[in-house]
């Protein structure tokens, strides 16, 4: 069983959570509420909030409907289009001696709102449900920490638990992978990260450790940010 986390998995997940804010930001500035919205769209409402929350499940095309009934699929565009494509060979900008632009988009999470905890508590929860899809082992050694938890006796956190072993029975990983208050207090109260390897572990907090300094994105050397 493979535990490499690719080395830009947060990174993508911290962009796309940006996105559904910024989607969601411009929906209510236009006035439009989720109803009006998700019927413009053509979609449900359901699907609309997991836009909204830069949840990786809806397609692409969706997230362009979306940005195209909020007024924004022309930088889609312009990403798909040739506006970034290298000028043809020959031509007098081939030959140019001026150095080529560099577009740079600095990413960074904000701490003032504990958005980096959030960020990190769902990439390491992502990861621990990819890996335990890929061995039942995870699982049941997830529900023995449970039991424990369970058996020790009272908690504050015993509804937590108890809901977490329906999750782990019945595979319902979208209850603690989203970004509702409730995914949210069930990740703190968690057996999942438990079985996280140590090198996964270690491969997600560096990646935030990295989004907390900034990191510039468009260059070759895609380096942290000073």
């Amino acid at each position: 069983m493979s535990t490499n986390l690719d080395s830009t998995a947060v990174l993508e997940r911290q962009l796309l959570l940006q996105l559904g804010d910024r989607l969601k930001r411009l929906r209510k500035t236009q006035g439009l509420g989720t109803v009006e919205m998700a019927k413009r769209v053509g979609i449900s409402r359901t699907t609309l909030s997991a836009v909204e929350a830069g949840d990786p499940a809806p397609s692409i095309g969706t997230y362009l409907r979306v940005m195209s009934a909020l007024g924004v699929a022309g930088e889609l565009a312009l990403l798909a289009g040739d506006a970034l494509q290298p000028a043809p060979a020959g031509s007098a900008a081939a030959r140019s001696r001026r150095s080529k632009p560099v577009v740079q988009v600095l990413v960074s999470a904000d701490e003032s709102r504990h958005q980096v905890q959030d960020l990190q508590s769902l990439a390491l929860h992502e990861e621990a449900v990819r890996l335990v899809r890929a061995d039942p082992a995870l699982r049941r050694a997830a529900k023995d920490t449970l039991d424990r938890w369970l058996q020790a006796g009272n908690s504050r956190s015993n509804g937590l638990w108890l809901e977490w072993r329906d999750i782990l029975r019945d595979g319902t990983w979208r209850k603690v992978l989203g970004r509702t208050r409730r995914a949210q207090e069930l990740r703190q109260a968690s057996p999942l990260v438990t079985v996280l390897p140590e090198q996964a572990r270690q491969s997600v907090l560096a990646q935030v450790s990295n989004l907390k300094k900034g990191i510039s994105l468009g260059d070759a050397s895609n380096k942290v940010a000073p």
